[in-house]
């Protein structure tokens, strides 16, 4: 049998009354009274029992109720930690691209304009070159005229005088004369050597109309030199416009794309940080959950050993209890309207006591 069963069957003031009764020490007063404070405590066993009994199924229910809650909490922290794991990942790998994008940028805008500094300077030279040459091709064709076509000779524009050239005439002195062209680019190579002194005046029509012949083939030939060189320099220009803007038009989208870019990187280092400080705050709240859930479920066992005993028998022991406060009102209804033999309720009472 149960121990609070025992407990009752084998309780004290049982015994003191039974042994009352067959010892006929005291009267039915006090047998009542005793009968009395029994049933009290039995009442007191029960209201006890029924009160252990909400308390291990309220406490049941809720500690229930926030394991389940702790296990979902858990169950998404370790979600979350994994997105946060992979988005770090995914984030690290984004900042290194961006970075390898804003270096081979500055590299490809350096190369860039290295180029553009020597197709600059290519172009400069070039132009000084075929100006230079034009302008010496132009001073010999202009020096043939001036014995095969006096007509379309040009006389070199009259040198203006300066002031020390005045002072220099003025006092008597003479001017120091005017230099030549030094041919191409100054390096002496020119056709002035070749037209600077003319054939004399041919001696036949014939011969003067050779002559003529071949100096206007030589013109025509100077003619077509200049207009190669023109040419030259007309397709140079364009090709130094268009390369010049093509430069800028990159130099600007290379600007616009390193400041979104670095602006990119600046967020998403921020957001790396930001993610990295996340993982551990859910790393954090993680171990602190688990070691709830562990208390928790350390509470439900305790909780377990101190109620399953009682739910288990709750039912028996409120029936058994009830059956001995019944037992006791009978033995006091006996003993207390009893016209009988003291033996026979005595008989009675001990065999209400027993139940």
């Amino acid at each position: 049998m149960i121990n609070g069963l025992r407990r009752h069957q084998k309780s004290p003031q049982l015994d003191f009354i039974a042994l009352s009764l067959r010892g006929k020490k005291i009267g039915f007063e006090k047998i009542i009274t005793l009968i009395d404070d029994l049933v009290a405590e039995l009442k007191k066993d029960q209201v006890d029992d029924d009160a252990k009994k909400e308390y291990c199924a309220v406490e049941f229910d809720t500690t229930d109720d926030k394991k389940k809650v702790l296990e979902k909490s858990i169950s998404d922290l370790k979600t979350a930690i994994q997105d946060s794991e992979e988005g770090i990942a995914t984030t690290t790998d984004e900042i290194a691209a961006l970075e390898a994008g804003i270096k081979a940028l500055d590299k490809s805008v350096t190369e860039a304009t290295e180029q553009r500094k020597e197709e600059n300077e290519d172009y400069t030279a070039l132009m000084a070159s075929d100006a230079a040459a034009k302008e010496l091709i132009l001073f010999a064709k202009n020096r043939l005229n001036k014995f095969y076509n006096p007509k379309l000779y040009k006389a070199p524009a009259k040198k203006e005088l300066t002031d020390e050239d005045r002072a220099t005439l003025a006092a008597g002195g003479t001017l120091a004369p005017t230099e030549a062209p030094g041919g191409i680019a100054g390096t002496g190579i020119g056709f002035v050597q070749t037209v600077t002194a003319p054939p004399p005046p041919p001696e036949a029509f014939e011969a003067y109309s050779k002559k003529s012949e071949e100096s206007n083939g030589i013109i025509a030939m100077l003619d077509l030199l200049v207009k190669d060189l023109d040419k030259e320099m007309t397709e140079a220009e364009v090709t130094e416009k268009d390369a010049q803007g093509d430069y800028e038009v990159y130099m600007k989208d290379s600007s616009a794309k390193r400041a979104q870019d670095s602006k990119t990187l600046t967020d998403k280092e921020g957001t790396l940080a930001s993610l990295k400080s996340g993982l551990e705050d859910q790393k954090g709240s993680l171990t602190s959950t688990s070691k709830e859930l562990m208390a928790t479920n350390q509470y439900i066992h305790a909780l377990h050993l101190e109620c399953d005993w009682l739910i288990k028998y709750y039912d028996m022991r409120k029936e058994a209890r009830a059956n001995e406060i019944d037992s006791l009102g009978k033995a006091k209804a006996v003993l207390s309207g009893a016209d009988y033999s003291l033996i026979q309720t005595s008989a009675r009472a001990r065999k209400f006591l027993r139940h």
